[in-house]
């Protein structure tokens, strides 16, 4: 079959799509020719050296839609056929809270999904949903299920909430958007650029700000009244800000630090006086993606896919990534 291999670190350039064997699914597995799969930061840092533990060669990608054509040993026959969304996580752990020590991401070590074929197990595996293309369920696994976990499980988001999304125009916080406006929460975002906080309105956002400009976060809190909720992955000297842009109780869910850490540290004070509430998370369990793909299915949801490539064009695909131009997900066309 055809895969996505990368042999050495050096950036995106460094991938090739090369012939390997075939997967063929043990006990408790499925085999799923993929119809689509779609890129996630993840797969760019690994090109370039800025994951834990990377192992090569490898074959990155961890969202992936197909078609059970092969079940091993245990699994029913009647699955053959069948159109399935992956969960991407392999061995969460029993534990709701946090994963645990053997949590892993499909596509490093194990074989990802940029490629014609993929064994799982078949527990993690579900129906596709029905109103959705290949390409839209295949955007889904790991940015929509990071956003549910960030939004609905810690953000608790409903009718009441207030909340900020931060980076909109990127694949999570595309979803972080929906997840708001399809449980009834006031959306605001922030965004570098005029044009995606105008795209981010026409999901559903009430307002935005470019946070090039000074003082965006506190004049947008003063104005709106503060939030109950920022849902942020960039880290940085912006956390000051964005805390204090909560209101009291308010929590601040974060799923990455692309900004990396405060110089100046936190201002204590103003978490404790506030009960303001820190929440890091990564993921999720199987639990919450089958909710969210019910969420989903129930509420018609349409994910946000901003570039669709064919699978020959994966370096182009992980170079417009590297770029932050894109809206919504980059998803690869297969088979």
């Amino acid at each position: 079959m055809k895969a996505v291999v990368l042999d050495e670190l050096g950036g995106p350039d460094k991938l090739a799509i090369k012939e390997i064997d075939t997967p063929e699914p043990e006990e408790n597995e499925v085999r799923v020719k993929l119809k689509a799969a779609a890129l996630n930061r993840r797969d760019l840092w690994i090109t370039i050296g800025l994951y834990p533990k990377i192992q090569l060669p490898c074959v990155t990608g961890s969202d992936g839609a197909g078609v059970i054509d092969m079940v091993g040993e245990a699994v029913d026959p009647a699955m053959i056929d069948k159109k399935v969304v992956i969960y991407p996580v392999l061995d969460w752990g029993d534990d709701p809270v946090a994963n645990g020590p053997d949590f892993r991401v499909l596509g490093m070590p194990e074989q990802g999904t940029f490629a014609e074929y993929i064994c799982v197990p078949a527990e993690n595996v579900i129906p596709k949903p029905e109103h959705l293309s290949w390409e839209e369920t295949a955007s889904i696994p790991v940015a929509g299920l990071t956003a549910w976990r960030s939004a609905v499980t810690h953000g608790e988001v409903n009718e009441s909430k207030r909340i900020l999304v931060t980076g909109a125009g990127g694949g999570v916080a595309s979803f972080a958007i929906l997840w708001g406006v399809h449980h009834g929460s006031e959306v605001y975002v922030s965004s570098g650029s005029d044009e995606k906080i105008a795209w981010a309105q026409s999901l559903g956002a009430v307002n935005g700000v470019n946070y090039n400009n000074e003082n965006c976060y506190k004049n947008l809190a003063r104005e709106v009244g503060g939030f109950d909720v920022v849902i942020d992955s960039s880290g940085g000297d912006t956390i000051n800000e964005l805390l204090g842009t909560l209101k009291p109780g308010g929590r601040f869910v974060f799923f990455g630090a692309t900004k990396m850490n405060p110089s100046q540290g936190l201002e204590m004070a103003k978490l404790f006086f506030r009960h303001i509430r820190l929440q890091g998370t990564t993921m999720g369990s199987f639990a919450e993606f089958k909710d969210m793909m019910r969420f989903i299915s129930e509420k018609q949801i349409k994910p946000v896919v901003g570039e669709i490539l064919d699978f020959d064009d994966i370096i182009k695909a992980h170079e417009i990534m590297e770029s932050y131009s894109q809206t919504g997900k980059i998803v690869l066309k297969i088979n």
